[in-house]
Order: structure tokens, then sequence, then C-alpha cells
């Protein structure tokens, strides 16, 4: 198995998106959010051999999640840990293993280097916001969905920009390797990739680009830090399902990951972690879907 070997060492939720940015979503050391449960002597419930079996032993896992999205993974320069429902849902994961959030390896990890990162070893989850496509399932195993939103448009208030029919022969930003670029190209734009999401919405800021597009729910997050410059606009055009990333290599997660992640539907713990990050706003908190069957052995 290709695993890291440094373990020791949605739309209308403005509001909630502003407060997990400036770190608000909890007051415990870790970064706030809900509480999660660790279980007690994880390791003797997994097969000798899996993945799962060497973390809950080590007491330690790597974990990739993004540090610029506001209500969905966010690490300001000053907080201890990253804060956003991503994280809640990888301290979940860890918990189900019997690794408490301090033996988390939190690692930044940007939409163009999630699967470089799983294939080399560099993190042993991508939870950043990732999206589920069969191209990205080629490559690396993607278990979930866990989450569902939809893409739209950040632009600076006023634009003519209005509609996703209106980007046609317009200049679009988002992030390389993102399936953001790839859509806003099938609607005509002329998409410009950037490393960060931050880097994107300055463009759109000081009028480089026309527009910025990626999920609803980041996009809002922005426009929350700046309400009398720019805003978000449009319908959503497409679904983004956003799954958790694992190595190939170890195909024994994904039944580990569903599981884990439907028993946080069935005792309310995901709830509870869309409560205490996106859910900030008082947004009703939405059904969760059901998590995909994992490929045959």
């Amino acid at each position: 198995m290709n695993l890291n070997r440094t373990r020791i060492a949605v739309v209308s939720v403005a509001a909630a998106l502003a407060l997990t940015a400036c770190g608000s979503a909890g007051d415990d050391d870790e970064g706030g959010g809900a509480d999660v449960d660790v279980k007690e002597d994880a390791a003797a419930e997994f097969d000798d051999g899996t993945a799962m079996k060497e973390f809950a032993e080590a007491g330690a896992i790597t974990i990739g999640v993004k540090f610029d999205q506001p209500g969905i993974g966010f690490k300001g320069a000053t907080d201890d840990a990253p804060t956003g429902m991503d994280v809640e849902m990888a301290k979940i994961l860890a918990g189900s293993l019997g690794i408490e959030p301090d033996g988390i390896e939190w690692k930044e990890t940007i939409s163009d280097n999630r699967e470089p990162f799983l294939e080399g070893g560099e993190v042993d989850l991508v939870v950043a916001s990732y999206s589920i496509t069969d191209e990205r399932r080629a490559v690396v195993g993607q278990a979930g969905p866990y989450y569902v939103t939809g893409q739209q448009l950040l632009v600076k208030t006023g634009s003519d920009i209005q509609t996703v029919e209106d980007i046609e022969g317009k200049e679009v930003c988002s992030v390389t390797g993102s399936t953001s670029l790839e859509n806003v190209e099938a609607k005509g734009a002329t998409a410009r990739g950037f490393d960060t999401y931050s880097e994107c919405r300055d463009q759109v800021l000081d009028g480089t680009v026309e527009a910025m597009s990626t999920d609803g729910s980041i996009l809002l997050g922005y426009a929350a830090e700046n309400p009398d410059e720019v805003e978000v606009v449009g319908e959503p055009f497409s679904e983004e399902r956003y799954g958790i990333g694992y190595s190939l290599e170890s195909p024994e997660m994904c039944e580990w990951i569903n599981e884990t992640v439907q028993k946080s539907y069935d005792d309310g713990t995901w709830a509870d972690a869309f409560e205490a990050t996106l859910g900030k706003s008082g947004v009703e908190t939405p059904e969760p879907p059901a998590p995909d069957a994992c490929p045959a052995a």
C-alpha cells in the first residue's frame, strides 16, 4: 500500500460561511465544530493488512483539505487548525478509527494536486470539495457523496453577467484542475485557472476577469467578505457531488468510508457537522445524499 509514513509526526449560507472564515465555528483547540465520537479499541474491528487497521494502530492519519474555502475548508493565518464541513467529515472518519482530532495531520490540498497527493502517498484521504467524476475515479478512489451543491457565478456588483448564458465569450476564472473550468468552457467562456480560489476572487475584485465560477456555497463565502463589491448570480448550472478520495491501492477503504458516512447520517453527526459550519446562518439542514455503491472487488 502506498500510505503516508509520517503519521506520527450550499445556497443561502453566506452568513454561515463568513462566521466560519473568522474561525468562529466552535471553541475547541482543533478549530471548533461539532462533537465527534472517537471509537475506543477501533483497531480490533479491522482486518490485518488493511489501511484502516494501520491508521487505527498508529493513532494518526494525514488528510488533505482546502485552506481557502470559507465554510468548506478554511484555515486563517492565526488558526491552529482548519474549519468547515469537509473538516468535520474528516474528523468523523478519523474518529471511527479511534483517532483524536490532534492525531490528524492536516495538509493543504488544492484542486490540481488532489490526485497526485493520493497517488504519491502525500495524504491518506482527500476531503476537499472533491467532486466525484468518472475521470477521477479512473486514477483514484472516490467514496460518497456526502454533500451536493451546484456551480454558480461570482461577479462585481452591477455586472452585465446575471445568468450562465451571459458568460459566452467572457473570461471566467476558477482553480486549475477543477470541474468548474470544464463547465464554463462548455458554456462558451474563456476559462482561466489559478492555484487557489482566493487568487481567482482577487481577479474579479480588480476587474481582470469578469466572473469567477465554482460551487455556490464557496462563492457565497467570498461574497460575504466583500458584500458591497461582489455578488453571486444565476441559478446553479451543475450538480457537484462531493466525495472522499483514497488510493486505489487500498480499495477496502471504500466500504469503510461509505459505512462511516451512512452512520453519520443515521446517528445525527452529519447534521451536527452541517449545523456547526454551513448551517450557522439558520438555513435548513438538507437531506444528505446516499453514497454510491463501491466498485466490485
